[in-house]
């Protein structure tokens, strides 16, 4: 299967702008791979102070993400700023060819604003696409492994972070991506964004697809604006699992709340 991962600038509030730029990124890999993975609010930027740009599911972000994949036949994932009542919320989406999209919440709410303005979710966004199990977390989920955590050790394949990671921290978001994919004998993709945003805070990207050992097998260029389309081999995660099925010692949990 061929991922693409999309690292690029968000303008802090300029959804129109933003739009306009990730579309022609999407349409410009029409026909050329089978999943898309989009920063964290793609189509806002982490403008959380800002709940107002906060939109439905049916609304012009979620319209362009199923164009994309309609006309591109692929799939998109990513996360944007959603309303639902009078509650916004951080909304992790997976969408495919056929118009079929999901939505789960972001669980861990960064410090601060997030916090003060946005409601947590309390369920995972697991989907299977052309025989791959996906799981989608959203950048501060990284952070905690027990939420990240391959219970059975098929709870899904690949792991996806879509992010608006700070350089400042970027040592952290290194770590922790290998440290999931080492862990949880998984791919894991990582999309972080680039530029400065409304609070001041840099974000240097360092988006990144690592294989079931942490291996790098895509990596780009701190700064760097672009797109970058790896491969997984699904032979080789089964290979990694059966020959060392680590998941079988793990300690055994439950998540509460």
């Amino acid at each position: 299967m061929k991922i693409t991962l999309v690292q690029q600038e968000i303008v802090w509030g300029d959804k129109e702008r933003n739009l306009r730029v990730f579309g022609a990124i999407a349409e410009g890999l029409y026909g050329r791979t089978d999943l898309v993975v989009l920063p964290e609010m793609f189509s806002t930027g982490f403008s959380v102070d800002k709940p107002e740009l906060a939109e439905s599911t049916d609304g012009e972000a979620i319209r362009a993400v199923k164009r994309w994949a309609r006309d591109g036949g692929y799939a998109v994932a990513g996360s944007f700023m959603a309303s639902d009542g009078d509650r916004a919320y951080n909304r992790g989406f997976f969408c495919t060819p056929d118009g079929r999209i999901e939505f789960a919440d972001k669980r861990h709410l960064f410090i601060g604003d997030e916090q003060k303005f946005f409601t947590p979710g309390d369920r995972h966004l697991d989907v299977e696409y052309k025989g791959v199990k996906f799981r989608v977390l959203i950048c501060f989920d990284l952070r905690f492994p027990v939420w990240s955590r391959n219970m059975t050790g098929d709870d899904y394949d690949v792991l996806i972070y879509t992010a608006n990671w700070p350089k400042d921290r970027i040592e952290a978001w290194d770590a922790l991506t290998v440290a999931r994919a080492m862990e949880n004998q998984a791919y894991v993709i990582g999309v972080n964004a680039i530029g400065t945003d409304s609070y001041s805070v840099q974000h240097n990207g360092h988006s990144v697809l690592l294989d079931p050992r942490g291996k790098r097998l895509l990596e780009f260029d701190e700064w760097e604006s672009g797109v970058r389309t790896g491969e997984i081999d699904m032979a080789y995660l089964e290979k990694v699992r059966n020959r060392l099925p680590f998941w079988k010692s793990a300690d055994k949990f439950e998540i509460i709340g």
